[in-house]
């Protein structure tokens, strides 16, 4: 199983409490997290099921290379972080 994470800000808006899943894919991962919680797929990816320009998803200390079909392998025992950029400042 991996272990999945998603910055503060999103679980302030959404559940988005750390989970465990099992998957041999990010794509693997991340549709166990969103089978749960389908509006927080819509924060992480666009309609096609890509990666958002603005959100950064990490394998341990890895960026993900295929931020379109998410075949990133991973290992069990992997710590997943999903990352959403800010923007707009003062």
């Amino acid at each position: 199983m991996a272990r999945v994470s998603f910055t503060t800000h999103l679980q302030r808006f959404l559940d988005a409490a750390p989970r465990e899943v099992a998957g041999q894919t990010v794509a693997d991962v991340l549709a166990a997290v969103f089978a749960d919680n389908t509006r927080l797929r819509g924060y992480v990816l666009d309609e096609r099921g890509a990666v958002r320009p603005h959100v950064t998803i990490f394998v341990d200390d890895t960026p993900i290379r295929d931020r379109v079909a998410l075949t990133d392998r991973v290992h069990d025992g992997a710590e997943i972080f999903v990352l959403q950029a800010l923007s707009g400042g003062s």
